[in-house]
């Protein structure tokens, strides 16, 4: 059961702020659901039925703990698909499980597709989407700006890059400090 207020991950539509229950007459028959409205600016207000929210993926955000873990992820080296139906595919299906896991996931092996050669237009819109659903639900969990965020995640990014060049190094962990995202539990 969602409240009022929180916030939430739904799939392929990133953090949302769960409003009120409204009721809706839908083919005839009443029907109660979560109004949902997307926390990344342009999006619109998305409708859940009550009876079938939990098997939607609806998630709450990451907790605070969570996100050196998540950072971590992102700093390690990920491998991309080079078949780009396979390549989409797969990054529908990681898209759909709504895991921040996943977003993380997908950056990885863009930024690794795009490090031999220029992204496809298709290819750079999916890197876009997921940072974007990535920095938001990382803003809303911190509190912290959207433009610090994208900074962090940037520099997680190019610091993987930095370790990817440095021939024969192991790629190093990233650790946020402790002051980064306040008292961790």
């Amino acid at each position: 059961m969602l409240s009022v207020g929180e916030r939430v991950s739904y799939p392929c539509q990133g953090p949302c702020l769960v409003g009120p229950i409204v009721k809706r007459v839908v083919d005839g028959k009443p029907a109660e659901f979560y109004h949902l409205h997307p926390l990344e600016h342009g999006g619109g207000d998305l409708f859940v039925p009550l009876d079938k929210a939990d098997c939607r993926g609806i998630r709450k955000l990451l907790k605070k703990s969570e996100i050196p873990a998540l950072l971590n992820r992102l700093a390690q080296a990920s491998t991309s698909v080079e078949n780009w139906n396979t390549r989409t595919r797969k990054n529908l299906m990681l898209f759909a499980s709504g895991s921040a896991f996943d977003l993380a996931e997908i950056i990885g092996s863009m930024t690794e597709l795009g490090e031999g050669r220029k992204l496809q237009p298709s290819d750079r819109r999916t890197f876009e989407r997921a940072k974007k659903f990535l920095i938001c639900e990382l803003s809303e969990v911190t509190g912290e700006t959207r433009s610090a965020v994208t900074e962090t995640i940037d520099n997680v990014i190019e610091r993987r890059r930095g370790n990817k060049r440095a021939a024969g190094k192991p790629a190093l962990r990233y650790t946020p400090q402790i002051q980064d995202y306040g008292e961790l539990p």
